[in-house]
Parts: C-alpha cells; sequence; structure tokens
C-alpha cells in the first residue's frame, strides 16, 4: 500500500506522539503542597530587622531619611537582630561587631529587595552605603 506524503506525515506525527511522555495531572485541592518561604513585611525604601530568625520577634524599622549615608549605626544598646529585609534600593553591610569594626563578620546585602531569613551571625550594627 502506497501512502501519499500527507499520509506519511500524519503517520510520523501519530507515532511521535504515542511517544510522547506524558505530563503529570495537576495537584488537585486536596494535595498537600508545601507552604513557600514568608517573607517579613518591609516597605520600600526601609531596612528592617527582627531579632529572631524567619523574620520574628521585634522588628526594627529604619528609613534613608532618619540615617546618615555611609555612617555605622549600631543598634540599640542591648539589641540584636538575627533576619533582616533591605529595600532601601541601597546596598547595606551589616555587622556582628556594634561599632561596624571588620575584625568580626560582615556581609554587605543588595538594595532591590534582599530578604535574609537567617543572618549568619548576631547584627549589632549596619552602614547604608551610597549607590
Amino acid at each position: 500500500m502506497r501512502m501519499t506524503l500527507p499520509a506519511a506525515v500524519l503517520a510520523l506525527f501519530s507515532a511521535l506522539i504515542a511517544l510522547a511522555p506524558v505530563a503529570p495531572a495537576a495537584p488537585t485541592a486536596s494535595a498537600k503542597v508545601p507552604p513557600g518561604p514568608v517573607m517579613g513585611p518591609c516597605a520600600a525604601g526601609e531596612l528592617c530587622l527582627w531579632e529572631r530568625p524567619d523574620f520574628t520577634g521585634g522588628r526594627q524599622v529604619h528609613e534613608l531619611s532618619g540615617l546618615d549615608i555611609e555612617s555605622c549605626v549600631p543598634l540599640p544598646a542591648g539589641s540584636t537582630a538575627a533576619a533582616l529585609a533591605n529595600r532601601t534600593g541601597r546596598p547595606v553591610t551589616t555587622y556582628q561587631s556594634a561599632e561596624c569594626a571588620e575584625t568580626g563578620e560582615f556581609e554587605t546585602y543588595p538594595g532591590g529587595g534582599t530578604w535574609v531569613p537567617q543572618s549568619p551571625y548576631r547584627v549589632r550594627a549596619f552602614k547604608v552605603w551610597e549607590t
């Protein structure tokens, strides 16, 4: 039996479809889907610091209008932060040292919207940098 070109193409296409993997079914309403990470609330233009990991505990909010750019800003005496969100639009460096000393741990976070649920050290001070 001789096939015409369109019939041969149709047969080949049908064979390829039969070999294609079947996509898994979409989860149903009763399927358990693990929740995604919850970001702490922090408005645009703010640096938010939480005293405990995962954006819990007391929260401190700092706005650019109240900060000296490129100056060390120690947290209030006796307080530290374990989580942060940088939405200032500028890079922010957090310090383990209350004096912004680079002999301890420090890390710089971009300002476009960075959420850190657990800092690798207790934050005691920070600096906001000029962009």
